[in-house]
């Protein structure tokens, strides 16, 4: 390296751990008063928007988006995973939708161990084994037909043109297929799509058109969840789970429901949180994380200060620690949530917290109460109009291109959510999270995940839509952009720039994303004790903040190639 380049890189290093983020004049985000949209996609949050100008709601666009987002960013947006929707109506209602993917009827408790009872990790990550029964396209069809205006075939347009007529790559888009190319080069379906015929890599400007992806989405347009749940697509999954070594069966299609559920609610300073309920645990971690927080007075520390991010790690510590233990699907396991989320106990959780020294994860265990007993490559969008709509989603494949598996003549990924159950209790996903008997793999259930949908009220009005990708880190990144805005008021754009840090209790380590952590910093934290370790992007999310005149601003994270429509 020369020594004019190492002076400059040095120069950076310096000029970003000493930023002030709290205060810095980032360009302001541009506001709108009928609608807005942020996503992972440029064309999807157009799709979004196009709905939104044809007098569509924020749920008419939002179906549109994650629709399209099963054509432009097939490594996450889909039709063959699952998600979770966080929505408030105009009439006031705050609703959350539970389309997660479920483990087929033919899965089994020990289905990923081989005969020394060993975890084989690759069976729940890559192949047919892999995959849980899909929940995408019955929860759009769901929230459209409880809150939608809009007919599901005119919605479904923009994605069906994009598909059909294809849409021009980026830079960001080749590199992403060509990057899971060697994979998908293992699945026939996958290497029709996907892999160009002659074998050469994907180019920016190359136009994508995806045929049988395209009648797929057709069908769906009209014929409803039969076009996807029994009929001919459902026939082309079973045949390609026969072919692959999958279990999901017609059977396993046509029972599949999605669940609307009661939101976790929590207050926070001037701010109401509505999130989602197991089996997601964002909800859960984020309440227990800013109450803890309220104990330990964070409001007195300056942002991302050592003693501010050493308040906050002790907290996720603590969290996380219950999270492992104590969460899974509701339908099938009794989860204390009224103790897990009761003040006393989580006062009593941090009661121990020492302003100057770590704990250890080694000593901090679940907690004790009484009961009967995520790649990174998820997305989010955010969608809000100018009646008072508001909705925030998180779907994913779980792993980028899912279990690389595309349904052959269908034309769509299918998902390896089965990885987030625990296969074995006590070994770690491909998150590094350890799990318990709580999400233990059986028939039906749904598997535990991080996807951190949230929408905060202020003065009974949506003033905050957030989300993000990520695995676990999703719930910090969530928590850290909504902190920024209530603590120190920054704007959408400052919010989702600032750096971020991450603890998730095991593994015993503080991630900080590198460039912005001065070297006094974490020198200060080490000196109590933490384990820092300077990494990357700490997820990518995306947020909607709408002001007290109903001005709405929206933020997609510069660490992605996020999108922001509106009008």
């Amino acid at each position: 390296m020369s020594r004019i380049l190492l002076t400059l890189l040095l120069t950076a290093l310096f000029f970003f751990s000493q930023y002030d983020f709290s205060t810095a004049q980032v360009s302001q985000p541009e506001s709108y008063q009928n609608g807005v949209v942020t996503s992972g996609d440029r064309y999807a949050s157009e799709a979004g928007l196009e709905i939104l100008q044809k007098g569509g709601n924020a749920i008419d666009a939002a179906v549109a988006v994650q629709f399209a987002l099963a054509v432009t960013l097939p490594r996450a947006g889909n039709i063959g995973g699952g998600g979770f929707m966080v929505l408030h109506t105009d009439a006031g209602e705050i609703n959350t939708l539970d389309f997660r993917e479920k483990a087929p009827t033919r899965a089994t408790r020990n289905m990923y161990l081989d005969e020394d009872g060993e975890f084989i990790s690759d069976k729940s990550k890559v192949g047919g084994l892999a995959s849980g029964v899909p929940g995408t396209v019955d929860g759009m069809i769901t929230a459209l037909e409880r809150y939608g205006t809009l007919a599901l075939e005119i919605v479904m347009e923009p994605a069906i043109r994009l598909a059909e007529e294809g849409y021009t790559l980026t830079h960001s888009h080749a590199r992403s297929l060509n990057s899971a190319a060697d994979r998908l080069r293992e699945f026939d379906g996958s290497k029709e799509v996907f892999i160009k015929t002659d074998g050469s890599s994907w180019k920016d400007g190359d136009l994508f058109i995806q045929k049988d992806l395209a009648e797929t989405l057709k069908r769906i347009a009209t014929m409803g969840r039969r076009g996807f749940y029994s009929g001919l697509t459902g026939r082309l999954i079973v045949e390609e789970m026969n072919r692959v070594g999958g279990i999901i069966t017609l059977r396993d299609l046509r029972d599949y429901k999605s669940v609307w559920r009661e939101p976790i609610k929590a207050e926070f300073y001037d701010y109401e949180l509505y999130m989602m309920p197991p089996p997601s645990s964002g909800g859960v971690v984020m309440k227990q994380v800013l109450k803890m927080l309220s104990d330990v007075n964070i409001g007195e520390y300056s942002f991302n200060s050592a003693d501010y991010v050493h308040r906050l790690a002790e907290a996720l510590r603590r969290s996380f620690a219950d999270r492992n233990y104590w969460l899974g699907d509701p339908d099938f396991f009794d989860i204390p949530l009224t103790e897990l989320l009761d003040e006393n106990y989580l006062s009593d959780r941090i009661s121990d917290f020492n302003p100057t020294l770590a704990s250890s994860s080694d000593s901090i265990s679940h907690g004790q109460v009484n009961s009967v007993m995520e790649s990174n490559e998820t997305t989010h969008f955010n969608v809000a109009d100018s009646y008072g709509n508001v909705v925030a989603v998180n779907t994913t494949l779980n792993g980028s291109f899912g279990s690389f598996v595309t349904v052959t003549g269908a034309g769509f990924l299918l998902n390896n959510e089965m990885d987030d159950f625990s296969a074995k209790p006590g070994e770690p996903n491909m998150f590094g999270l350890i799990g318990a008997e709580a999400n233990s793999i059986e028939p039906g259930k749904r598997m535990l995940s991080s996807m951190s949908p949230t929408i905060a009220l202020k003065n009974g009005n949506p003033a905050f839509a957030g989300g993000g990708a990520g695995g676990p880190r999703i719930i910090t990144a969530v928590l850290q952009n909504f902190l920024n805005m209530a603590l120190f008021e920054m704007n959408a754009t400052q919010a989702i720039a600032a750096p971020r840090m991450h603890h998730q209790w095991l593994p015993d380590r503080l991630f900080v994303e590198g460039l912005y952590f001065s070297a006094d910093t974490v020198e200060k934290l080490e000196s109590y004790g933490h384990q820092v370790q300077r990494i990357g992007n700490i997820a990518l999310t995306h947020m909607i903040m709408i002001d007290e005149n109903g001005a709405m601003n929206g933020a997609s994270d510069s660490r992605g190639n996020g999108y922001v429509a509106g009008y």
